[in-house]
């Protein structure tokens, strides 16, 4: 589900807590929790309603000044519509594990052995030290300019760096990405690693020979 950000704002203070949409079968179901802009959002109920029963108070809570406000936003189309109701469940996880760089050598061995397991499942093998690397000399750069420097397709590209999201590892800016804390630490970790000819980290393939491949740090 995509939401607008003043209505994210109201969910986050507890103005707002339902949603409605109209769709052919639920997108979403009781118990789904959904990462947001302002953190996770947990979904409650999902309800078909009949629009016309449709309350004020109920408009008031998915941040309509009516019901017939409400009725008026939803298209016109198959489907029946639902009700969502939705709570702010706290910040997204991963905002705490970008700022956790000072790692344990355990914790730092169960990152290593997880973009391990990353690269083994590529069928074009290590990539995910490249990907930091990369980042890391260019922040804040589009990804339909990054991609090509490693032979992706720009999907694909995104796809990859929201694995690394995950681990905390990198962020998304307005444009483009940036290393968080615990990436930057990581990278450093992995190219000393590198360096040292150590094998625990997960490899860094040569970049494609272009005039615009990275440099290494």
């Amino acid at each position: 589900m995509l939401f607008r950000g003043d209505f994210l704002d109201g969910l986050a203070a507890g103005r707002l807590r339902l949603a409605f949409r109209r769709w052919t079968r639920p997108n979403v179901r009781a118990g789904t929790i959904m990462r947001t802009a302002i953190g996770l959002v947990r979904v409650d109920e999902v309800a078909i309603v009949d629009m016309a029963a449709v309350s004020a108070h109920e408009a008031d809570l998915a941040g309509f000044q009516s019901a017939d406000a409400l009725r008026a936003d939803l298209p016109v189309g198959e489907g029946e519509v639902y009700r969502i109701a939705l709570a702010y469940a706290g910040p997204d996880p991963r905002i705490q594990l970008r700022n956790e760089a000072a790692l344990s050598p355990a914790q730092w061995e169960e990152v290593e052995g997880r973009l391990r397991r990353i690269d083994a499942a590529s069928r074009r093998g290590a990539w995910t030290l490249q990907a930091l690397a990369l980042i890391a000399e260019h922040p804040g750069v589009r990804a339909a300019r990054l991609a090509p420097l490693l032979d992706r397709e720009t999907l694909a590209f995104k796809r990859d760096i929201r694995a690394l999201k995950e681990l905390g590892l990198t962020e998304s800016l307005e444009v483009g990405y940036r290393l968080s804390p615990r990436g930057r630490a990581a990278l450093a970790r992995l190219t000393q690693r590198e360096s040292d000819g150590t094998t625990a980290g997960p490899g860094r393939p040569e970049p494609p020979a272009s005039s615009g491949s990275p440099r290494r740090p």
